[in-house]
């Protein structure tokens, strides 16, 4: 079977953002910039696991990328490569995919985590190598990584194609030889234990049992940390369970969680307040030990720290990428206050509690109390991971989200990059609509998304063998009718009981939330949209997010193995599927050019209407299986919104093709760098962005 290459390599035309936040850095006092710069090297330095995360691969590819840019200029290398008879569409070929290894931390792409080969011959690629003045002054030790890499870097072949578990796909969260039903067991143990696995790796080996004369499994946990000695209070020696046996080991990726504590006690010193140094203090310990509680701390910390001038987190965070839903990727940011949209989300905050029993759940199936969380706009200065995401609610840990607290950011810079692409699929007026609205809307959701879609929800427990955090009497499923049969119990946490489900789930949650909130005119009126104005954004907003619950989404879904690679493509794409099960002619997507184009119409009086309805019915559904921890209806539920069918009258599966027919490239963005040279300096945009209009030749 052919494969389509072009799928999996990025064009010449990729496009390229800077990062802009230099204005707000300027306003920084000296003690804050340092503080700035010492997270940031630590983000930067503890991101480079993330190579070590997407592939195994991964960071013989980078590093030898950064032998070769690190001892001589481009334009050297380039003319040395133009000498050898490489052309200037190959050189600038070598450059994107360079860009893009570095940008996604590894050659799986960060937002549906296919695979990226470069777009030059691999005979050329090897030319560029060698005409290097890191092959000349070190030929053996880069022929060796060019011999490790030339074959893989290349391949396509079966489940290399993308990240995935067992014949899925790959991944470097669990050895080669691990499945679905290993990763399975894996989390039974850890939940027996009362243990989460945000911070770990699995490693399978079998050995034979003499005593019992048969072969038996070997599950090593291993944690991150800088310490690798055994410590009875972190690691396990050794433990049967279920036929197999577990041990915890320590100092997965011990020499780079090193350096993130070197560089956290840094900036420890230039720390503004008590809360900030007992934080990071927190944070040290989990980096050099291994312990999660210490995280958990730094987090509850965290959360306290309301208001800062220099916002931060750090740790292994998202579980997107991980394929049983469990281990965090690493993810460091860096950012600066926004003060004016910070004061639009201040008033959201405030107004949350008149908004929360606007949610078509009843308060039985809400927190007790209203956490009130600090909610900031951010310019970012860096964020260190395989993305950048648009906003971001955290903790992770249920018992923090639930009972202490969380903060909410928008990262506003990055906001408006992720919004210029061409829009598919809609009228000439639709179009100029969202060229129009599509920003101020998207800030709108946003907010919603995290604050009240995240934020809000109760997961029903049991505290012990006959209490409750509910009324077992009283509270009734509103589904069925009958009282609460299902509720998380000891040891279970979201993550553990909806897996690799859960991520995607999640996000439709909030997504949900921000489509049904985003009526309240009461909301819009906090933006500054009011009248007309507010109309046009309400529609752009469910506009936008269906519409890219097909244009953009389906990029996500690989037919090979029926799966979705990116959660909120699968979030999107279900929202769209609940909407157009709604009928009436709310929403209709038709084949308007055979093969070649759709469209996509919107009926804007029903969104008030048939579209609130249908969006509150399923949120109900969402929010109640939530807090029963009912995974099994969750799933039933979700994975039929979540078909991709070959026929009838949304045949997704052939349209697929048409989508990609009008993919875009997604944006590589170029973050600023900051250095000490006696004083603080500052790494000028402008020198980025003439360096990259020279290779790449694309406006800002």
């Amino acid at each position: 079977m052919n494969v389509d290459t072009t799928l999996y390599t990025l064009p010449n035309s990729q496009p390229v953002v800077a990062l802009q936040c230099e204005d707000v850095f300027k306003t920084l006092t000296r003690k804050e910039k340092l503080y700035a710069h010492y997270l940031s090297q630590a983000a930067w330095s503890g991101g480079l696991i993330v190579l070590i995360q997407t592939s195994p691969e991964s960071p013989l590819i980078f590093a030898l990328l950064y032998k070769i840019y690190l001892v001589e200029p481009i334009d050297k290398l380039k003319d040395a490569a133009i000498h050898a008879n490489v052309t200037e569409d190959e050189f600038t070929a070598f450059l994107v995919y360079s860009s893009g290894v570095f940008a996604n931390a590894g050659n799986y792409k960060a937002m549906g985590d296919t695979k990226i080969i470069p777009n030059l011959s691999k005979n050329t690629f090897e030319v560029i190598v060698k005409t290097s003045k890191a092959y000349k002054d070190n030929p053996t030790e880069i022929q060796n990584i060019w011999n490790s890499i030339s074959n893989i870097l290349y391949s396509l072949d079966g489940k290399l194609k993308s990240l995935g578990l067992g014949d899925k796909g790959v991944t470097t969260y669990f050895s080669a030889n691990c499945n679905k039903k290993d990763a399975d067991k894996v989390n039974a143990f850890m939940q027996h234990k009362g243990l989460e696995s945000y911070n770990t790796r699995c490693f399978k080996t079998t050995v034979y049992d003499h005593e019992k004369n048969n072969n038996i499994d070997i599950y090593e946990i291993r944690l991150a940390s800088a310490e690798t000695s055994n410590n009875p209070n972190i690691t396990l020696f050794d433990e049967i369970y279920e036929n197999s046996r577990f041990k915890i080991t320590r100092g997965d990726y011990d020499k780079l969680m090193t350096i993130v504590v070197e560089n956290l006690k840094k900036a420890k010193e230039y720390a503004s307040n008590q809360v900030e140094k007992d934080m990071l203090e927190k944070y040290i310990n989990h980096f050099k030990t291994g312990c999660l509680d210490d995280h958990k701390d730094g987090s509850r910390l965290w959360i306290k720290d309301k208001g800062p001038t220099i916002e931060t987190y750090i740790g292994f965070i998202e579980t997107y990428r991980d394929p049983a839903g469990q281990r965090g990727e690493f993810e460091g940011f860096v950012a600066m206050v926004n003060k004016k949209m910070s004061a639009k989300f201040a008033i959201l905050v405030n107004k949350a509690e008149e908004l929360i029993p606007k949610l078509p759940w009843n308060s039985d199936f809400e927190k007790d109390s209203y956490l009130r969380p600090d909610f900031t706009s951010l310019d970012v200065l860096m964020f260190a991971g395989s993305c950048i995401p648009s906003g971001i609610n955290i903790p992770n840990y249920d018992e923090i989200r639930q009972n202490e607290g969380f903060k909410n950011v928008s990262l506003g810079n990055v906001i408006p990059a992720h919004m210029k692409d061409s829009i598919p699929f809609l009228s000439e007026n639709d179009q100029t609509l969202m060229h129009k609205y599509r920003i101020d809307s998207f800030e709108v959701q946003v907010g919603l998304h995290e604050l009240l879609g995240h934020g809000t929800g109760k997961y029903f427990r049991q505290m012990g063998p006959d209490t409750f955090n509910f009324d077992r009497n009283k509270v009734i499923n509103p589904l069925n009718g009958s009282r609460i049969d299902k509720f998380f119990q000891k040891g279970e946490t979201y993550d553990s009981k909806f897996g690799a489900m859960g991520s995607s789930y999640e996000e439709c949650r909030a997504e949900a939330v921000g489509l049904y909130l985003s009526l309240e005119k009461d909301v819009l009126k906090i933006f500054g949209h009011q009248e007309s104005t507010a109309d046009d954004i309400i529609y752009v907003n469910w506009l936008s997010l269906l519409w890219s619950g097909f244009a953009k989404a389906l990029e996500m879904y690989q037919p090979a193995t029926k799966t979705w690679s990116q959660a909120h493509a699968q979030a999107r794409y279900v929202l769209l599927s609940v909407c157009l099960e709604a009928s009436e002619n709310f929403v209709n997507i038709i084949e308007t050019e055979e093969g070649t184009n759709l469209q996509m119409t919107i009926d804007r009086t029903k969104i008030s209407t048939v579209g609130k309805t249908a969006i509150g019915n399923f949120l109900v559904k969402l929010q109640v299986y939530k807090s029963m921890g009912d995974v099994e209806s969750a799933k039933d539920m979700y994975d039929r919104y979540s078909e991709v069918p070959e026929n009838g009258v949304h045949p997704w599966g052939r349209w697929r093709d048409i989508i990609l027919l009008h993919k875009e490239p997604r944006k590589i963005f170029v973050q600023p760098n900051t250095f000490i040279d006696g004083l603080y300096k500052y790494l000028n945009f402008l020198q980025v962005q003439k360096i990259l209009r020279r290779l790449f030749r694309i406006d800002f």
